[in-house]
């Protein structure tokens, strides 16, 4: 195999292939001499009772350059212990920077060649490619795996199934297999041999993020892939979904999805304000999701999922455009939130918790957040020792002066975070915040995304507290994004004094 040293889409140097053969532990006849995997009853890295398997081998042909109309991928081929020809599609550096974007892609000659529109497949491999290079780096593995696993001939089968009656489920059954017999040893391994461990998964499968960890392969965050349905695949996709466990929540058609100029103004506002002089306070965003009856939780405050997965990947987006996200104590107690970006591309934002009265939990998931210790800013009526055991387990606690009613005071906060280099603050609620918010004018955006539904559960503002406010807070030039089945509405606030988005 050729080595692409000057190529900067060449193979990374500690897989660098030679003589046609990766350097990882490869024989010249192909074969790993370690890092063998267990087979028997192994399925997608649950071991009941293995053997050894044989491992995969690169094929002694070289690496190819595969320019497409995305950009120039290099194309490797790999052959697995399944007998089968899988292959490698990457580009970038694949080991230096943030875990890398990877997709599982399973071979599909109806839709990735013949463009069918019974599945997502053929946008999917095609959303994949601009994903990645987009990014720069990535990798996406096409794998032999028609069908789920039960091959084309057995797939076209169950098609006739389907234009029975019968599901995608239901079809596959019948013919005697399972609803989905891939496995992503394969893949664990082909990515070990890339020099691989940790990846961002590019899929909507739960199942492909358990398989690839069951074979010690770590997944950094999962990122959507959402295709619209067409009238053709909507009953296959919400199929997926229902029985298959598939994380969709697609949009209705794909009419309704929002244009992507629409949306980037949004975040090129926001990247606007980030860049700009320090000033006394964060730039901050007000968001939050509620209902068309004004609800934010169902009734006696239980969690209630509002938005749907369209809005969520977006509002992961919006969380990843922030330096920090901000919620009352009381969202913590109720929701157990873990306030990271995980539908989306992005870092964590920096978590920061209200908490007048330290109540925070100790078992908070916050307090295994992946890379940040969360900020619990409380007054200098905390309980010391509380204090010091919330900071043993990895908490950092902020006390900041306390307004009239003895509450941590919003401005004083707001300052302190700003002195700490939060140039931008997203705040996701509860009631309580969001009304203290509005009414001290303390919020440069609005971002409110509105689901379909009627709960008649807990409003999203603190009912007993009210809007003091005697003039009504108007967005200035309000702008309507359809994502998914939600509508997203943002503006910024009317200020009497310096028009909108005035400094509060």
């Amino acid at each position: 195999m050729t080595k692409h040293a000057t190529s900067k889409h060449a193979m990374p140097h500690s897989a660098a292939p030679q003589n046609g053969m990766l350097e990882s532990g490869m024989t010249e006849s192909g074969t790993l001499q370690n890092g063998a995997l267990q087979t028997g009853t192994l399925h997608n890295g649950v071991l009941h009772n293995g053997t050894p398997r044989n491992d995969i081998s690169r094929l002694d042909v070289p690496c190819a350059r595969m320019p497409i109309d995305v950009g120039d991928f290099q194309t490797a081929v790999f052959d697995g212990f399944d007998g089968k020809e899988h292959v490698a599609l990457y580009m970038g550096e694949l080991h230096d920077g943030p875990p890398l974007l990877v997709r599982l892609h399973s071979e599909c000659f109806t839709g990735d060649v013949l463009g069918s529109r019974r599945c997502d497949c053929g946008e999917q491999l095609a959303e994949s490619m601009r994903r990645v290079a987009s990014a720069g780096r990535g990798v996406i593995l096409y794998l032999r795996q028609e069908g789920r696993g039960i091959g084309l001939a057995e797939k076209l089968r169950a098609y006739n199934l389907q234009d029975q009656g019968l599901d995608t489920v239901d079809a596959n059954i019948r013919l005697g297999h399972l609803p989905d017999a891939r496995d992503y040893g394969v893949a664990a391994q082909i990515l070990r041999e890339l020099g691989i461990d940790t990846v961002q998964l590019l899929t909507n499968n739960p199942t492909k993020v358990a398989g690839l960890t069951g074979y010690g392969i770590n997944v950094a965050a999962r990122v959507p892939l959402v295709i619209p349905p067409r009238p053709q695949n909507r009953d296959y996709l919400h199929t997926k979904a229902e029985r298959m466990g598939h994380l969709l929540d697609a949009p209705a058609s794909h009419d309704n999805v929002a244009p992507a100029p629409a949306m980037d103004a949004l975040f090129d506002l926001l990247e606007h304000h980030r860049a700009q002089p320090m000033t006394a306070r964060p730039f901050v965003t007000l968001s939050y999701a509620q209902s068309l009856d004004g609800c934010a939780a169902g009734v006696e405050d239980r969690p209630l999922a509002i938005s749907g997965g369209a809005a969520r990947c977006f509002t992961h987006r919006l969380r990843a455009a922030h330096d920090g996200i901000l919620v009352g104590i009381g969202t913590v107690l109720s929701d157990d939130p873990s306030l990271t970006v995980r539908e989306a591309e992005g870092h964590h934002p920096q978590p920061i918790v209200v908490d007048s009265r330290l109540r925070f939990p100790i078992d908070a998931k916050l307090l295994s957040h992946p890379d940040r210790r969360v900020w619990i800013a409380t007054t200098h009526r905390a309980d010391p020792q509380r204090v010091q055991r919330l900071e043993a387990l990895g908490a950092e606690v902020l006390i900041v002066p306390a307004d009239n009613a003895d509450r941590v005071d919003l401005v004083a906060l707001m300052a302190q975070l700003r002195q700490r280099g939060v140039r931008n603050l997203m705040i996701e609620g509860g009631g309580r915040i969001l009304t203290q918010i509005v009414n001290r004018q303390l919020f440069d955006l609005l971002v409110l995304t509105v689901a379909p539904l009627m709960v008649g559960g807990v409003p999203a503002f603190a009912p007993r507290q009210g809007l003091l406010r005697q003039q009504h807070t108007r967005i200035a030039q309000p702008r309507y994004l359809p994502v998914g089945e939600d509508l997203v509405v943002w503006g910024r606030p009317q200020r009497a004094d310096n028009g909108p988005g005035g400094a509060a």
